[in-house]
């Protein structure tokens, strides 16, 4: 009986790790932000009138697309994870799950998504395939050779907006451009107060992630952060000029990346971890609430 118990325990325990290394393999925290972008994009261009089966295979869709994306990251970069504390508990990184098991999870992964986001048009399952394809094979070699990886890596962490409007839609459509314009703008600061906070892990497996010369924590990251806290109160602004978003909606996002814009100022002034922390905090309330925004604007 005590044989029995001891054996019960441990396969237990191994499908509790098995889970938690499924999470970890696919950044699961990290999907479902991606997920959210997605569906709020898909439910702004259908006005809150969803298809509610529509959304959750576009949800599945994307979380299989995502999930073969950061599997592929963790495969190419697991030397390097293993440098810096806060990834070498990732399962390929310490041996827990083998590099050929995560490319069959990513394989696998990437033809449910890819199938299921092409069964609503091509267009969505090629924007998927591209997004995919960019993130593991041309943004995540780069960041070990060029800053200028951050401007790759945010076009196909902009692309899931893109992907819910031409499910909706059939087609890239000015405000389908909007929103991806608004998320390609908002990683620079989010990701760059990131780096600022992780720069030190990120130097022991040589990413310099930071904009400044030479990736030094300097005063060019909360400049630049700032710049383009800017270009999004422009593209809120160019939103209602074209009548895509109302007037009160866009006094919200232009009053929400003004704030942000000074907390990047601030960075910018102080070059302090608690200026980045802000910033980055800021950054985790500025998107979703974006999106919020735009959808109530469409729906009322």
């Amino acid at each position: 009986m005590e044989r029995n118990s001891v054996k019960q325990v441990s396969i237990w325990e191994g499908l509790t790790q098995s889970v938690t290394d499924f999470g970890l393999l696919v950044k699961f925290k990290l999907t479902l932000l991606v997920l959210f972008s997605a569906v709020m994009s898909y439910a702004i261009v259908c006005g809150g009138d969803v298809d509610w089966t529509v959304m959750g295979l576009l949800a599945f869709g994307g979380f299989m697309v995502t999930g073969a994306a950061n599997a592929l990251n963790q495969v190419l970069e697991r030397d390097y994870d293993k440098l810096m504390p806060r990834t070498a508990n990732r399962p390929v990184a310490t041996g827990r799950m083998s590099v050929s098991k995560a490319v069959l999870w990513a394989g696998l992964m990437a033809m449910a998504g890819i199938t299921v986001l092409s069964f609503f048009n091509p267009l969505a399952g090629f924007l998927g395939t591209l997004s995919l394809m960019s993130y593991a094979f041309v943004y995540t070699p780069l960041k070990r050779s060029t800053p200028l990886s951050v401007v790759v890596g945010a076009v196909p962490g902009a692309l899931p907006l893109i992907i819910g409007c031409v499910v909706h839609e059939g087609f890239i459509s000015p405000m389908a451009f909007m929103l991806f314009t608004l998320q390609f703008l908002w990683q620079f600061p989010h990701f760059w107060a990131v780096a600022w906070l992780a720069d030190d892990d990120y130097k022991k497996a040589g990413f310099y992630l930071l904009p400044s010369k030479n990736g030094v924590k300097d005063s060019t990251t909360g400049l630049l952060s700032f710049v383009f806290c800017l270009l999004m109160v422009g593209n809120a602004l160019l939103g209602w000029s074209l009548g895509y978003v109302g007037t009160w909606a866009t006094m919200l996002l232009v009053g929400l990346n003004a704030y942000w814009a000074l907390l990047c100022w601030r960075l910018f002034k102080e070059c302090s971890r608690a200026a980045a922390r802000k910033q980055m905090f800021m950054s985790f309330v500025h998107l979703p609430v974006s999106l919020i925004v735009i959808l109530i604007d469409k729906i009322i």
